[in-house]
């Protein structure tokens, strides 16, 4: 286990890989290091070297820790990039951590390799700023235990909770002990002070690929098409069945869709043309993606029987990842 000193406080992280490209994950509101152990097993296999912390307030690192913002957490996130020596890395964040992704791009453009942000925003919608209000109501009116029990059913699906029913109490106990109640209310009160950014977005400059579950309540695909406008170098693809916690529930897909992004653009065969795409539900699909042709913003049909409309594929096959576009009709 090894922290960084930053003043008087210290930062869990753990860092994984001999050598390789450097990729980095940052947590969710109530996430720690441990919960991308399996994204740290498959990536540093595949060759690149995971880094995986705990934000201030989180985890292993210090908390409480307060008038902490989305800009001192990427300073920070900096800070151990220094470090570490690294002067470059792929940055993918969920939630509360894509949001310091973002704010990370925008801030030290010339520090991301490529960036991933996940379930996350820009902007707060009216919805988004209600449920930020709520969860804050809860946590200082009834404590932790409540905005945790509300959280994870709006995380993942029926189909998860089912099969963790029996070690869910242990889970939920264990999130007691892992987080701070005052840290996770300044997490949240970080909600209550924030501006938007949009019009910073044009600012991110690396190729971005915005990931979103088909089923997010929290962060539904409103905030990920602001993403998908703003940032040019873009393309937005959507997780299919995945709620905001889809990270948890299909690693193997996410490593994969995360590996054969990386890949072409190491090749030199990424587009940025800010189109929209549907991963697949297999995660060993010869097929990675589909390209969405109409209104994405409505439910996503998947279409049966006879041949419909030419769709443009995104074929990365598992060994080489390599891309290619090509038109076929979608059985």
């Amino acid at each position: 286990m090894a922290f960084l000193k930053i003043g008087k406080y210290s930062i869990h992280y753990e860092w994984e890989g001999s050598q390789g490209e450097a990729m980095a994950f940052i947590n969710g509101l109530t996430q720690s290091t441990t919960l991308w152990a399996v994204y740290r097993e498959k990536l540093v296999a595949q060759g690149y070297c995971v880094l995986t912390y705990d934000m201030l307030g989180q985890g292993e690192s210090s908390k409480p820790v307060l008038g902490i913002g989305f800009e001192d957490h990427a300073n920070c996130f900096i800070r151990l990039l220094d470090h570490l020596g690294i002067t470059k890395c792929h940055i993918a964040g969920i939630s509360f951590g894509g949001t310091v992704a973002l704010k990370t791009a925008i801030l030290y453009p010339e520090r991301v390799e490529t960036l991933i942000p996940m379930s996350t925003f820009a902007e707060m919608t009216p919805q988004l700023e209600h449920l930020g209000s709520a969860f804050y109501f809860a946590i200082t009116q009834a404590g932790f235990p409540l905005v945790q029990r509300l959280l994870l059913p709006m995380n993942v699906s029926s189909e998860w909770l089912a099969r963790n029913k029996d070690v869910l109490p242990e889970l939920v106990r264990r999130g007691y002990a892992t987080n701070d109640p005052y840290a996770i209310q300044n997490l949240i009160e970080s909600f209550a002070h924030f501006k938007s950014f949009t019009s910073e977005l044009e600012k991110i400059i690396c190729p971005t690929l915005i990931l979103n579950g088909e089923f997010d309540y929290l962060t539904p695909r409103v905030c990920h098409e602001v993403l998908r406008r703003g940032i040019r170098n873009s393309r937005l693809m959507i997780i299919p069945r995945g709620y905001h916690a889809f990270t948890l529930e299909n690693p193997d897909l996410v490593v994969r869709v995360i590996n054969g992004f990386v890949r072409t653009v190491k090749e030199g065969k990424w587009q940025g043309d800010q189109s929209v795409w549907l991963a697949s539900e297999d995660p060993v699909s010869e097929v990675l993606a589909c390209r969405i042709v109409g209104d994405h913003m409505r439910a996503i049909p998947i279409p049966t029987g006879a041949a419909q409309e030419p769709l443009q594929e995104w074929v990365v096959p598992l060994e080489g990842m390599v891309l290619n576009e090509i038109q076929v009709p979608f059985p």
